[in-house]
């Protein structure tokens, strides 16, 4: 007997829901706006709500979008951290400020609070007694990951508060994100590199947050904004806004703009502001939150399963406007990677002109019966990218016909390839002309060989005038080979000849990211260099052996393999070492092991819980300066745990196979053979060495 249609439509709306929150909160790579997801979770909760015995026989599911990951541990919220219902419209608002008034039984004036909403991710702040010691993801609401050491590398956060009262203890809710302007450069970089560029700031924040190496975070310039309060011990704060005069006492980051407002149709006009003023904002406001300014009324409203019933989110609709599809283009990346791009009919969009827009892969093209000739609605993805969101079809022309992916390289001709387990497209073809330019440009940039004065434009004439076919030829160039360049006077080519000869004798780290190589990005490439110390031994390694290497998987090993495997690729690594380029670290000497850092040496070390003398990226250069390995988790094979306050679920598997525990003041006590790296702070004053803590972080 067929099931009823009421439950096959329960079921696969609640699939539909599983898949977008799983791309949403966990991979960062929405493929649908937050308005079109609401629709699909409000057609699934009406469903729910009409047919509650069949929405009880497929079981509870998760309210709130969970963004754990296993490779952190987890951390229980001292008080639920749900997310907010949104609305789109000002009288979904109002019908908000209705149930509110029936939640709370009276009709009595209700103050509110308006700020933006900010699109980063969510975390909840910890401060015992004035010190940060946790930062956590939203989670499922009741547990998030721990990405305290992360958090730890926002510079406008401070790590000590400043001012009084201070709480025992008190969790602060934020919105950690990517300004715009770090978002283009961090953009820009990656087209330099060949590589997809990310589709907007939330999606790039969201996976730099959930990196595993705290120093390549480091690198992204992270910003948060405080906002929200968790629980308080003792509590202190009556009203909301009180509480954001306090947080600007203790030198949190706030948001510039925040109203006071003595009705919901005075939060209206708030909101109408800060629409006019949003786009003048350094990072990404996607619409309004509304609160009720009084805690002892939140309280009394109290919260449905996913969200409070004193809050809400008012959504800003993204600019839209239909063009012309004149063409699809494809562009080759340094990997090979075929990215289809929108050619359309000139717009005005968010006060820019448009006329490319990003249609990210093939799978997008055919998920959305894009065409060339269409009509489309295009908008700005995070108000910065251009996207084509969906397609007109009352005006599609009669003779429209699907789209079709090319089998061929649109510069070089070779047959294309889909990448395993992936939706990209690449050329496989390593002499391809763009992938060359890529590479070369790649292989000099600060994160790889870091050669200077080798910029596009150089690479570029060098390219076109035959004078260097890949990497190698670089180390080949005389000075004859550039004074007639345009731009490169004399002096300018003996500089890039000097920055070239020098790139010689970088880190084998370096060398091997350099080579391009795919899902080898720089942090990989440390740890290969740190677990094999040789390119040799790493070109012989199998796929076994490599994944041996911390954070490297099944995928990335397999992709090592196959490159040295490939003969050019061989040829092309010989050819270097033959140039001069060093192709090993120095070894780590036994006497090293036994006399100079014997504490360190060779062995595999976990930093977990809030370390307050060093970042916990600091002290992990420090291990690896020492011969020593610094690693993620907690296994058989772990030498030493270094736990700081608030060390969780690593210091009791670390317990439960008694592996030795440090305290930080054990740390640096080992640390101190070599004096060169002792904190300042370890030398001042109590008042001082506070002080100098606080500004670490």
């Amino acid at each position: 007997m067929e099931d009823p249609i009421e439950l096959r439509k329960m079921r696969a709306l609640r699939a539909e829901v599983r898949r977008h929150e799983e791309l949403y909160y966990k991979k960062a790579a929405p493929v649908i706006s937050d308005q079109e997801f609401d629709v699909i979770k409000r057609e699934l909760e009406e469903l729910e709500a009409a047919f509650p015995e069949i929405a009880k026989s497929l079981g509870e599911r998760a309210q709130v979008g969970d963004d754990r990951l296993e490779e952190f541990e987890s951390y229980q919220h001292r008080q639920p951290m749900f997310s907010l219902d949104n609305t789109y419209n000002q009288e979904e608002l109002m019908a908000f400020g209705t149930r509110l008034s029936g939640a709370i039984g009276t009709e009595d004036s209700i103050n509110f609070v308006v700020e933006p909403k900010i699109d980063g991710v969510a975390v909840s702040l910890t401060y015992e007694n004035g010190v940060l010691v946790r930062a956590a993801t939203r989670g499922n609401g009741v547990e998030g990951d721990d990405v305290t050491q992360n958090v730890l590398t926002i510079q406008n956060l401070p790590y000590r508060l400043q001012g009084s009262p201070l709480p025992e203890i008190i969790e602060i809710r934020g919105e950690i994100f990517i300004g715009n302007e770090e978002f283009q450069r961090i953009n820009t970089q990656r087209e330099d590199e060949g590589l997809p560029e990310y589709a907007n700031p939330r999606n790039l924040a969201a996976g730099t947050l959930k990196m595993l190496d705290s120093s390549l975070v480091a690198e992204r310039k992270l910003e948060i904004v405080m906002y929200g309060l968790g629980d308080c011990q003792p509590q202190v704060f009556e009203k909301l806004s009180g509480f954001r005069e306090t947080l600007e006492n203790w030198k949190l980051p706030i948001s510039e703009d925040f109203w006071q407002c003595d009705s919901l149709d005075a939060a209206w006009q708030a909101i109408e502001e800060l629409d006019q003023r949003r786009h003048d904002y350094d990072y990404e406001t996607d619409g309004a939150v509304v609160k009720v300014d009084s805690l002892e009324i939140q309280k009394a409203a109290g919260s449905t399963a996913k969200a409070p019933r004193w809050a809400i989110a008012y959504k800003f609709a993204a600019e839209q406007k239909p063009t012309l599809l004149r063409d699809i283009t494809l562009q080759v990346g340094r990997t090979g990677i075929v990215a289809p791009v929108a050619e359309l009919e000139p717009i005005q969009l968010a006060g820019t002109t448009v006329s490319r827009a990003t249609l990210h892969n093939q799978d997008e093209i055919q998920r959305k019966d894009i065409r060339i000739g269409d009509t489309v609605m295009v908008e700005k993805a995070g108000e910065i990218i251009p996207q084509v969101v969906q397609v007109v079809l009352d005006e599609r022309p009669e003779n429209s016909t699907p789209y079709e992916f090319p089998p061929t390289c649109p510069v070089c001709e070779t047959k294309l390839e889909k990448l395993r387990g992936e939706v990209a497209i690449c050329c496989p073809n390593y002499e391809c002309p763009p992938k060359l330019r890529r590479r070369i440009q790649h292989f000099g940039s600060r994160n790889a060989m870091d050669i200077e004065h080798l910029g596009p434009a150089i690479i570029d004439q060098l390219v076109e005038k035959g004078r260097i076919d890949n990497i190698v030829d670089l180390y080949k160039l005389k000075l004859e080979d550039l004074v007639d360049l345009e731009k490169m006077a004399e002096k300018s080519a003996e500089n890039l000849l000097e920055s070239i000869a020098g790139s010689r004798q970088r880190e084998l780290w370096r060398v091997l990211h350099g080579l391009g190589i795919q899902h080898v990005g720089s942090g990989v490439a440390k740890r290969l260099a740190r677990q094999f110390r040789d390119m040799r031994a790493i070109r012989n390694a199998t796929v076994e052996q490599l994944v041996e290497t911390d954070d490297v998987g099944q995928i990335v090993a397999e992709s090592v393999e196959k490159f040295f495997k490939d003969e050019e690729n061989q040829h092309l690594v010989d050819s270097l070492e033959e140039l001069g380029v060093r192709m090993a670290d120095d070894p780590v000497e036994e006497e090293d092991a036994t006399g100079e850092h014997p504490a360190f040496a060779g062995k595999s070390f976990v930093l977990t819980g809030t370390l307050e003398v060093y970042p916990r990226s600091k002290a992990a250069e420090l291990i690896e300066a020492r011969g020593g390995k610094a690693v993620s988790s907690v296994s058989k094979k772990t030498d030493c745990v270094i736990a700081g306050p608030g060390a969780g679920s690593k210091l009791k598997k670390a317990t439960e196979l008694g592996i030795e525990v440090w305290d930080e003041q054990q740390f640096v006590q080992a640390l101190s053979q070599d004096q060169s790296d002792e904190p300042e702070s370890q030398t001042k004053e109590p008042e001082e060495q506070q002080q100098t803590q606080a500004e670490l972080f």
